[in-house]
């Protein structure tokens, strides 16, 4: 744990807040700052020769990601968000045959659901696989949800509310026996927990630099089988999945045979620079580093939330929890505001509670803090002076994921 500690001094934001929000927010590393400027010089400096730094810069992204997510190189592209990402997936189907039902989960976050929704103008028919629990989804009632007439199959490696770890294989596999597709979403598990895509046959995967990969906003990922990438052409498309971009042919698109394929109009450069720092050091520490210090102190909150009685909306068994423990505290809310005023930073989600996700960056005594000022808040009722205050973007607060 202390080599881990000595990538504390690379996170200015650790030296004055308790940061336990990885799950919504990577801490931003001291040489995202300097990574931009590079981006800026080169504009300064260089103005439109820049493109010449910048054309590759997508891919070399993409191949400094996919080895995080056990994936080949040049298999990855990279898109705003996750939205557009999975927008790009949908448009390589035709929902109007008798394979155009789509199975995801109610624990998805919500963004899949209105986007697949939108698809039943085209013909898609969506089945939503409930929750028993609020934590988990049966693995069996996906498993049968998934039938000879599903198309796609848009769910989450790790639920965004509990943490809980869907047997991605699994799901593969089944998908894969009766001719559906996954779409497998890793923004809660890239960076935190290991994901093999190319050895569990996952056909596509979407996330994003922004949570655990600290990398910011504006940087999603999309990966797509190798075998199956050349078989699809996107009508969401654009000028950069051409092979000729430069020759600006009208009405004469033909796609890249790379992950360009998959894109659509200029990326974001400057989120792109930004987000290299951050991809690198979680390139060195390695995955199954992260990953046993995150069960390590997942495990240890778990044991001080039983010691007080509280109630956690994650699972039990550390096989299938991933990096972020939520408390269902009453006044959960409230709670979370006061501890954001204290600089211990956390976020609320309803039907979970207050969710707190360290990283490899914070120590025991920052998950102690944590607990040490809940008690005092328990006893003092200090927090109660945010109740009746509106949630998240109504308050000036917009948080994702």
């Amino acid at each position: 744990m202390d080599d881990l500690l000595a990538w504390r001094t690379k996170f200015p934001i650790l030296g004055s807040s308790t940061y336990l929000i990885s799950n919504s927010l990577g801490a931003m590393p001291r040489g995202a700052p300097e990574a931009v400027q590079e981006y800026t010089d080169a504009w300064s400096t260089e103005g439109v020769r820049a493109w010449q730094h910048w054309w590759d810069l997508p891919r070399k992204v993409g191949d400094e990601i996919a080895p995080l997510i056990g994936a080949s190189p040049g298999s990855v592209s990279m898109h705003l968000n996750v939205t557009s990402a999975e927008a790009t997936v949908a448009s390589c189907f035709d929902f109007s045959g008798a394979r155009n039902r789509v199975v995801y989960s109610e624990m998805n976050f919500p963004s899949v659901s209105y986007l697949y929704k939108a698809q039943e103008s085209l013909g898609a028919r969506v089945y939503t696989v409930p929750t028993h629990d609020g934590i988990s989804v049966d693995l069996e009632e996906l498993l049968d949800s998934i039938d000879d007439d599903t198309l796609l199959v848009p769910v989450s490696h790790v639920l965004f509310r509990s943490a809980f770890i869907q047997d991605a294989q699994a799901i593969a596999e089944k998908c894969r026996k009766v001719g559906a597709f996954l779409v497998l979403d890793l923004y809660q598990s890239a960076g935190v927990v290991p994901v093999e895509l190319d050895k569990w046959g996952v056909d596509f995967a979407v996330g994003g630099t922004l949570k655990w990969l600290c990398g910011g906003p504006g940087n999603a990922f999309l990966y797509v089988r190798p075998d199956l990438a050349i078989k699809l052409d996107p009508r969401l498309t654009g000028w950069i999945a051409d092979q000729r971009p430069f020759d600006f042919i009208v009405n004469d698109h033909i796609y890249d045979d790379g992950a360009y394929r998959f894109m659509n109009g200029t990326p974001n450069i400057p989120g792109l620079y930004a987000a290299r720092p951050g991809l690198k050091i979680v390139t060195e520490i390695g995955i199954e580093n992260i990953r046993n210090n995150s069960r390590r102190q997942t495990f240890m909150m778990m044991q001080m939330a039983a010691s007080r009685g509280w109630h956690t909306t994650a699972p039990e068994d550390p096989s299938w929890r991933g990096g972020t423990v939520a408390f269902d505290l009453p006044d959960a809310y409230e709670i979370s505001q006061e501890l954001i005023a204290r600089a211990v930073l956390v976020d609320y989600r309803p039907k979970s509670g207050v969710r707190v996700s360290p990283h490899f960056y914070t120590s025991d005594d920052e998950i102690q803090r944590f607990f040490d000022e809940v008690d005092e808040m328990l006893s003092s009722r200090a927090h109660m002076r945010h109740a009746g205050k509106a949630h998240m973007r109504h308050a000036g607060k917009v948080d994702q994921g």
